[in-house]
């Protein structure tokens, strides 16, 4: 009985530990500040968490053993946080990563629960890592249900005024002369959801074998069909479905109705982001009743389908708030769509030539603007003739190959890379044929006819022909690049607007470091203004406060972020380049904002300094690992041959380092060949240490420094060797004996003196020795180490 009962206790323990419980505003904020992922329930007095799921957490959090993975149940009547979960009891699942809403499930549905603790556990130790972002969302039946009221209470301050009510559809309104969603809150960085319906294809039409034309006449009027499900609704389901008509004389019979047979459920949406769905789908279906349909609307689909009152073949939601309670109750578990907003954008090189830039460059910028195109990317540069037959190479072997290079390589050209929505087709057409005769015959108004050069038969400028061309001749003129980016103290408080700006121009934030410098680091990193008369006014700022340091990568990566953040003077920012980051966010000269790296060469020492070494991968982002960069080297091979070049392989890497071996002749090229065998590359040692032999000639003289990787190796070996084996042993023996007169005559110099070659000297180390060397290396080692690392401290703070 004891120990039943000391059983229950231990098990009562174990679910307290498990589950924390909220139920205060104070014990809610405490959470919020903690770090780590809490998995919420969120529940009301009356009806208790969800019980249910408390096994599968227990089983995630034993499975996983992760401690940032927490769980809370949280008491929605008396948490002010929560206020507006009351009244909506079902089971309702929030994850905060420190404090920040990341995800929503509502229903419990085990496997998604599973599924969205594991990507978000890992996401989080991604952003702790540094390598990602924290993405805060929004409860979307939260933010539906807000704008629903606050156009109600628009409505009524309206109607007080005398003025008539504003036509919202119940979730727009005007922001700064455009339309947007009200339910974002004007936030961007919230990824918004597409507008969407649920519509029921009733028993009768089911039953009628209408489903499958009902479903083209949708389709035919660009709706999306997004879910189709076909299923009996219960008397419960039905009830709750219509709820709100509960009062009418017809409620018992349209609940027997929807219970009689199989309905198909539907969520529909339209376009990019299902904006008016709601309102355009039940245009469709027409009014409620099948008379009035057939009266007013006889081309809608209940005046075509129906039959009477609630007999009228279809039901669609009938606002955003009914349409997400159908939605979580039909499909509690689905993920609605995110809206594409913008169109997709394409980007395409373009090449404005030496001749059509030396004299019409402000003209063809023009037109490119009028086009509708946005310059992503610009660049005048000039191209050597190599460098203009590599990029031409694949036209190699045609007449016109020589002429076209040397034009090409004849003086500055100016390489933009264009954005639009079709801009890959978009800047062929603006240019035309290629060839000039059919150009000035069937486009005279394209570029390559209206610029063209008198008796030059090389048009004047040059499109990517294709998406996957585009980005290939994009990273040939505007390769991957890092840059590392400062928000100083005084703009440290608009961190997130600046860092929209940031991903709105192209950038990646490959790492981030929020930090306050000490005044020794702020030096250092200003360094090279120290002759300048604020340079001491400039630390002092730097180190007053938290700044927070970016390395970001996109093509051009240093000259396009000095292009955004615009003159250092804020006032001249504001006249010469009004949109950039310093003349929006600028004080003055010091206290301007933000701050680039002045070229590549001083981005990576910025870089070095503040984050030590840093890998990337080929877009942009930060190689965590050893085996991402090799799949990385290896995506790049791949790439190398399909472009016909060949990459080394290691065994013509072994030929080659043989054939320069063999030369060994002529004196000097003894002692260089003594002294490549004395430092074998990293590949190379494994290899020479595996073919030594257990016995080697003794010798006095310690190892030098080169030697101490070797001797580490040394021990390691040994017991390869003991374990070979022995007809092994004895052709390594063999090999050893003719390969020693070798050695011994290499190991002279010029003046015939011998010298104790050093390899041998530490193959021939007795085990003890070799230990005690090793554990010698491994010390200075560390200490080196305990240096370096202390000075990458420093440099980071």
């Amino acid at each position: 009985m004891a120990d039943k009962k000391k059983a229950s206790m231990a098990r009562r323990k174990q679910e307290i530990q498990l589950q924390q419980e909220i139920e205060t505003q104070e014990e809610w904020e405490d959470v919020m500040s903690k770090e780590g992922l809490y998995v919420i329930d969120v529940y009301q007095e009356w009806c208790g968490p969800c019980v249910g799921m408390v096994g599968v957490f227990k089983k995630i959090k034993n499975d996983l053993g992760d401690p940032l993975l927490k769980y809370a149940v949280a008491k929605a009547d008396t948490i002010d946080a929560l206020e507006k979960y009351r009244g909506r009891c079902e089971p309702c699942f929030l994850f905060y990563a420190t404090g920040v809403l990341v995800a929503v499930i509502r229903g419990a549905n085990s496997p998604q629960v599973m599924r969205t603790v594991t990507e978000q556990l890992q996401q989080e130790h991604k952003v702790i890592d540094g390598s990602a972002e924290r993405k805060e969302i929004k409860d979307p039946y939260i933010s539906m249900v807000d704008t629903m009221d606050n156009d109600m209470e628009e409505d009524e301050e309206e109607a007080e005024e005398g003025r008539p009510a504003s036509k919202k559809d119940g979730k727009q309104m005007r922001f700064k002369g455009e339309l947007v969603n009200f339910g974002d809150e004007n936030d961007r960085s919230q990824e918004s959801k597409k507008e969407v319906t649920v519509a029921v294809i009733k028993p009768d039409a089911v039953q009628a074998g209408k489903v499958d034309e009902i479903l083209e006449e949708i389709r035919a009027k660009g709706i999306e069909i997004l879910k189709d499900e076909e299923r009996t609704m219960t008397e419960e389901e039905a009830s709750n479905m219509y709820t709100h008509l509960q009062d009418e004389d017809f409620y018992k019979d349209l609940i027997a109705f929807m219970t009689s047979g199989p309905s198909h459920i539907l969520v529909l949406t339209k376009g990019r982001t299902g904006e008016n769905i709601i309102n355009e789908f039940r245009d469709l279906i027409g009014p409620t009743s099948v008379e009035e349909a057939k009266e007013k609307q006889p081309e809608s689909l209940r005046a075509k389908h129906g039959n009477q009152t609630y007999m009228n073949a279809l039901h669609g939601s009938s606002s955003e708030d009914q349409a997400m309670r159908e939605l979580a109750f039909f499909f509690p578990d689905y993920a609605i769509p995110v809206a594409e907003g913008k169109p997709k954008l394409q980007r395409t090189l373009a090449l404005i030539r030496p001749d059509a830039f030396k004299h019409h460059k402000d003209e063809v910028l023009q037109m490119i603007h009028e086009a509708g195109f946005k310059v992503a990317l610009q660049k005048e540069m000039s191209l050597t003739k190599e460098m203009a037959q590599d990029f031409y190479k694949e036209h190699e072997g045609q007449e016109y190959f020589d002429e076209l290079t040397t034009r090409m390589s004849s003086g500055p050209l100016m390489a933009l890379g264009l954005a639009r929505e079709d801009a890959v087709e978009g800047w062929r057409s603006m240019l035309g044929p290629k060839e000039l005769d059919k150009a000035k015959e069937e486009a005279p108004d394209s570029l390559r006819a209206k610029f063209a050069v008198e008796d030059v038969v090389i048009n004047q400028f040059h499109g990517s022909d294709s998406e996957a061309a585009a980005q290939k001749e994009l990273d040939f003129f505007f390769p991957m690049q890092q840059t590392m980016a400062v928000i100083k103290p005084d703009a440290l408080g608009t961190k997130d607007e600046i860092i929209e700006k940031v991903h709105d121009a192209g950038f990646k934030i490959a790492a981030r470091k929020e930090t306050q410098l000490s005044r020794e680091i702020a030096e250092e990193f200003y360094s090279d203004h120290k002759d300048k008369d604020y340079y001491n006014d400039l630390v002092e700022h730097m180190a007053s406060g938290p700044t927070m340091f970016m390395v970001l990568s996109r093509e051009d990566a240093v000259e396009g972020w000095r292009s955004l953040i615009g003159p250092t003077d804020p006032e001249k920012a504001k006249e010469e380049s009004p949109e950039s980051l310093r003349a929006l966010y600028g004080g003055d000269i010091l206290k301007n904002a933000v701050h680039g790296s002045s070229n590549p060469e001083r981005a990576k020492e910025h870089i070095q300094k503040i984050f030590g070494d840093l890998k990337f991968t080929c877009d942009g982002w930060l190689a965590k690992d050893e085996e991402e960069m090799q799949d990385q080297e290896a995506n790049q091979t791949e790439e190398s041959a399909e472009g016909d070049i060949e990459p080394p392989t290691e065994q013509a890497e072994e030929q080659e380092h043989e054939a320069e071996a063999a030369k060994t002749e002529e004196p000097q090229q003894q002692e260089q060949t003594s002294t490549e065998e004395a430092k074998p590359t990293e590949e190379e040692t494994p290899k020479e240490e595996e073919k030594a032999p257990e016995e080697t000639p003794k010798t006095e003289e310690e190892p030098k420094q080169e030697e101490t990787q070797k001797e580490e190796e040394a021990p390691k070996e040994e017991e390869k060797t003991e374990e070979a084996p022995k007809e092994e042993q004895k052709e390594e023996e063999v090999k050893q004996e003719e390969e020693a007169p070798k050695q011994e005559e290499e190991a002279k110099p010029e003046g015939g003196e011998e010298t104790k070659p050093e390899e041998p000297e530490q193959k021939s180390e007795e085990p003890a020795k070799t230990e005690e060397t090793t554990e010698e290396a491994k010390t200075e080692g560390e200490e080196k180490k305990g240096e370096e690392t202390k000075t990458e401290g420093e440099g980071a703070a």
